[in-house]
Formats: structure tokens, sequence, C-alpha cells
């Protein structure tokens, strides 16, 4: 199973992330902003976010070929790279929003799509321990 977390930036996908990394048996955390770091990827044009995107699905994959839980964390605000990714793979997707934006708007994704059919709707308004047992909740349903 891979954990898809997408959302725009400042929703609490990294802090939920690594929460669920402690709870989710031999997962491991693939965040849009470490990849970024690693692959030296600073275009946050639709090209850049696109390749950056496809990275963490590829690695995602890897990762639960070898028999990890995948935790992805990042934007992604193209539907069809979403879906792409569900078609081919047993995948979670939670999409993650707030009210309470944490200072990343320049990040935003202006044309962001949000999900529209099979995952869980998670509003990061309520605590993170809330946050967390409905997503745990969701991947055990």
């Amino acid at each position: 199973m891979i954990v898809n977390l997408t959302g725009q930036a400042g929703a609490g996908k990294s802090t939920i992330a690594r929460e669920l990394e402690k709870l989710l048996y031999n997962s491991v955390v693939i965040d849009g902003d470490e990849l970024r770091e690693i692959f030296v990827n600073k275009d946050y044009s639709e090209e850049g976010r696109r390749k950056n995107i496809t990275n963490a699905y590829n690695i995602a994959r890897f990762l639960e070929a070898k028999g990890f839980t995948p935790i992805v964390a990042l934007i992604s605000p193209y539907e069809d790279l979403r879906e792409d990714l569900k078609s081919i793979s047993n995948v979670k997707e939670i999409y993650i929003h707030t009210t309470q934006i944490r200072g990343r708007e320049s990040y935003f994704a202006e044309n962001y799509i949000s999900p529209k059919e099979n995952y869980l709707d998670l509003s990061t308004d309520s605590s993170l321990t809330e946050c967390v047992q409905k997503i745990i909740k969701y991947l055990n349903s």
C-alpha cells in the first residue's frame, strides 16, 4: 500500500506523514521538499512539479514492491498523475487542507485539482492526534 498525502503548501502533509511513519509498519516518508533537495529541483513550474511528483511516485512504487509502506507527502496538484498512480498501485489517497495557512503560500499550486473519488477528505483544523486517528481508521477500512 502507498499512502498519498496531497494538498496545498502549509496544510500539514509533512507533519502528518512523520506521525504516521511512527505508527505504520515498515513505513518510510517521501517528502516533496526533501526530494527537491536531493534532485536539485527548484523549478515550481508545471514541468518542474510534474518531474518532482513523477520521481516521488516512482520511488514509492519501488519501495512498495520491496515490502515497505511509502507515505508520500507532496502537493501533487495534477489529478492525472495521482489517478495514474492509483491505476497501477494500491493507493490510499488523503486530501489534506486547512483554513490555517502555515506560511508556505509562495509554494501554492494555482491549478491544484482536488481529488474527486476514492480518498479521505481531511481538515487539519483538528488536532494532529485526531487527524492521524482518522487516517489510521481510513487505512484499515
